[in-house]
């Protein structure tokens, strides 16, 4: 490719043009990327809930085994 032909500002456009789309609509059950704004919020923090208590629960069932 000659010097002559290249055009800096299109790789740019390009760029911009890529960042600013939109993002498609996900099917059902499909991950989500970190950064997307879908209702999975409310669900990551009732799995980390979730594990937290059975992490207590371990943790104490440890504990009572080594005390007894």
């Amino acid at each position: 490719m000659a010097d002559n032909e290249y055009d800096p500002a299109g790789s740019t456009q390009m760029f911009r043009a890529f960042v600013e789309e939109s993002p498609a609509p996900q099917a059902p059950g499909s991950v989500n990327t970190y950064g997307s704004s879908s209702n999975g919020g409310s669900s990551r923090t009732g799995l980390i809930a979730v594990i937290a208590v059975v992490a207590l629960a371990v943790l104490g069932a440890v504990v009572w085994l080594a005390v007894k």
